[in-house]
């Protein structure tokens, strides 16, 4: 019985592979590896898109209107990335996220529970994450210039600037009155 569950696990594997393999030219390796890096980041979008839009649902306070709509902005950037991620790890013939589960377990994005979270304490959470974010990409870019993927590398380098441009808000959002930080 083992055996038959073993040939049969094969040959589902087969067949799944088959069936979701997509030409390309790139090295087989080389687009495991970038669909594994890509997976990573888009589990990272998926994390920072929902812990975005939590502070945004839970903003409070004097600025209340701004940074509610600073986040909800930055919220629809966040999730406009994933369909072209989910796609790029397709044409690469990959599999992609399938559950919040495996978001779960994937994501270096750190989730915040908290009942309470002042506001300014929500914009510096999302300014380090949109950062880290940004040095994922990076290493993700690198990945798809090792492979000579110039069209992931392509699409990462906007990411890395709207990531960068959400960093710069959030952080001009948290300086204090006057123009020397102080």
């Amino acid at each position: 019985m083992k055996t038959l569950t073993a040939k049969m696990t094969s040959d589902g594997k087969r067949a799944l592979d088959a069936a979701l393999t997509t030409p390309n030219d790139l090295a087989a390796s080389g687009r495991a590896d970038i669909a594994a890096a890509m997976n990573g980041i888009l589990a990272d979008v998926f994390a920072l898109y929902v812990k975005t839009k939590n502070f945004h649902w839970h903003m409070s306070g004097p600025h209340f209107r701004d940074y509610h709509l600073l986040l909800d902005e930055q919220g629809d950037q966040l999730f406009a990335m994933t369909d072209p991620i989910a796609e790029r790890v397709r044409k690469l013939g990959g599999p992609t996220i399938r559950s919040i589960g495996q978001i779960a377990r994937t994501q270096r994005i750190a989730d915040n529970d908290a009942e309470y979270v002042e506001p300014s304490d929500m914009l510096a959470e999302v300014r380090e994450d949109n950062k880290s974010l940004t040095v994922r990409l990076r290493e993700a870019h690198n990945v798809c210039e090792e492979y000579g993927d110039i069209a992931t590398a392509g699409l990462i380098e906007v990411w890395v600037d709207e990531t960068e441009r959400r960093t710069w808000f959030l952080f001009e959002t948290t300086r204090h009155a006057d123009s020397g930080g102080r």
